[in-house]
């Protein structure tokens, strides 16, 4: 059975305090896999919360990825996605609201959206805080309690620091 999490859940995950390992840098880079890049990074929360850092980019469109963080609640095997950094690749409507966009835009998981029966992170917001993948993963670390180890101020991504 899917979890369910109400919005103050919601905001307390992401919030909870994910320190990355120290070798962290080597962990998120990305493994061709038919068509796209990926990798998955599983992280412990300050409170033992189980999270999975997603990372996804076509091989085609470099606008065309997905950055995730998902809890793995502990009754359930399906992952719960809390928030989805997306770049441009293709446009989004939030069914509730029925408003559209493209452009890049963040998923949110929702209480709304799950009593709806829609999945968990179907609502989403246009955002201009980043513009490709390395400031999308940038913005995910920053905004969903992530703390990188001491020491470890230098550059992921050449110009992004983190």
């Amino acid at each position: 059975m899917p979890a369910k999490y109400s919005d103050e859940q919601i905001a307390q995950m992401i919030a909870e305090r994910k320190s990355l390992p120290e070798d962290y840098r080597s962990r998120v880079q990305l493994h061709n896999k038919r068509g796209h890049k990926e990798r998955e990074l599983d992280i412990v929360g300050e409170h033992k919360t189980q999270f999975c850092l997603i990372l996804r980019q076509s091989n085609f469109n470099t606008l065309d990825f997905s950055i995730i963080l998902a809890v793995s609640p502990p009754d359930s095997s399906k992952l719960f996605r809390l928030r989805r950094y997306n770049g441009k690749h293709g446009e989004h409507t939030n069914q509730i609201e029925g408003n559209t966009f493209y452009d890049f835009h963040i998923h949110q998981a929702t209480e709304r959206y799950q009593e709806s029966g829609g999945d968990e992170d179907a609502f989403a917001e246009p955002t201009d805080r980043y513009g490709d993948f390395h400031s999308a993963l940038r913005c995910t670390l920053e905004e969903c309690g992530f703390e990188t180890p001491q020491g470890t101020q230098k550059s992921l991504f050449g110009e992004f620091d983190l």
